[in-house]
């Protein structure tokens, strides 16, 4: 029997352009911008899921990353957030969470299709219109940070596998 000492390397993305060091007067005006969008009042677990859903959705590493490394310090289970991108299936999501997720990728994939009545009408019975707006505004927010990300690679990924 042999033995496969080779040892995997795995391949971080590298950065494109530092867009954040090179228009620092826009990343400020988008980072004000985040941490408004943080003192609302949807709960983190939720601004959580849907910052995952539209971040696989967009693919951006980063973000996908980093949205599930915050939910899981924040209390929430690895298994949930393994099963985000097919939430349709699992059992692990509440009427509220599949209501903002189907709202998500309605907003997240508008080049298909505009958001249907369907989708919306079932945001607004499990969402007051203020959490509503709150919920617009954070699929927004992460829909502009993925596509940042996912075009110009502007942060590297921190940490290993194991993290």
């Amino acid at each position: 029997m042999t033995t496969n000492t080779e040892t995997t390397a795995y391949v971080k993305p590298t950065v494109r352009l530092a867009v954040d060091d090179l228009a620092p007067k826009i990343a400020k005006a988008m980072n004000g911008l985040e941490r408004a969008a943080t003192e609302g009042i949807l709960e983190k677990p939720l601004r959580e899921i849907v910052k995952l859903r539209a971040s696989q959705i967009n693919g951006c590493v980063y973000c996908v990353d980093m949205h599930s490394r915050d939910a899981v310090a924040g209390g929430d289970a690895w298994r949930r957030m393994n099963l985000v991108a097919v939430w349709r299936e699992a059992p692990y999501f509440t009427a509220r969470e599949r209501a903002a997720l189907a709202l998500t990728e309605a907003v997240t994939r508008l080049a298909d299709r505009e958001v249907p009545d369907t989708v919306w009408n079932e945001a607004a019975a499990q969402f007051s219109e203020e959490e509503l707006a709150e919920l617009v505004w954070q699929i927004g927010i992460i829909n502009l940070w993925n596509r940042l990300g996912a075009t110009a690679r502007p942060w590297g990924l921190s940490g290993g596998t194991e993290d």
